[in-house]
């Protein structure tokens, strides 16, 4: 049962941009509900007419919160860092804050898009690894010399960001699709520390209360 006061995540355990507004609520501590929504199951749940009138996008996440309902990743987490600023997950310093978003962005819009699962059910069976692992690596390649001149233990030097919050969740839907992270040092070096958070690992899709049996942890 939902409580009134808790904020309501609408969710799919496997959703990469649900899952960074998960480690956006596990780092700052906030509780929650979780509303899942299954993207396969009927035909897909988000396509009903009730989430629509909660998202008109019939995406997940959407986070209800403070009265009003969010859309967008991106937008939830920097909602939540403006009202929740500590710990924050946008720098103070402006040159830091746009290496933030500027990785965000390359990973939420230039490469997620375009392996997730709307896109890739319009593809043949035997399309889809070659598609997905094709648009990560390209993806991979930039998002490696940015990083190598970024980083420092996280994406943008040593403090956990939103670029952080991106990063996982994609080299998660990489290891998937069995994209070989060989070449990505440093993508590689950067995820094996974040998981080692707690934030990261209770928000990981294999421990999720929708999460299928079989999959989980």
């Amino acid at each position: 049962m939902q409580s009134v006061n808790k904020p309501v995540l609408h969710t799919y355990f496997r959703s990469s941009c649900t899952w960074r507004v998960r480690i956006a609520l596990a780092l700052k501590g906030i509780e929650y509900d979780q509303a899942p929504v299954n993207l396969i199951k009927d035909g897909g749940q988000q396509l009903s007419s009730k989430f629509t009138d909660i998202n008109p996008m019939q995406q997940v996440p959407s986070l209800e919160i403070d009265g009003i309902t969010l859309s967008q990743s991106l937008a939830i987490i920097q909602y939540l860092d403006e009202t929740r600023p500590k710990p924050r997950l946008l720098p103070e310093d402006a040159k830091k804050r746009a290496y933030v978003r500027m990785i965000s962005d390359l990973i939420a819009s230039g490469i997620q898009p375009l392996q997730n699962l709307m896109v890739l059910q319009k593809l043949g069976d035997g399309e889809r690894l070659g598609w997905a692992q094709s648009y990560i690596t390209k993806g991979f390649h930039a998002l490696e010399k940015i990083l190598d001149c970024t980083a420092g233990q996280y994406c943008v030097e040593d403090e956990v960001s939103m670029a952080d919050l991106c990063l996982v969740p994609q080299v998660y839907n990489a290891e998937r699709f069995k994209v070989d992270l060989t070449p990505f040092p440093t993508i590689t070096r950067i995820n094996q520390a974040l998981m080692e958070l707690e934030a990261f690992k209770v928000s990981h899709p294999s421990r999720q209360p929708d999460t299928p049996p079989d999959l989980r942890a």
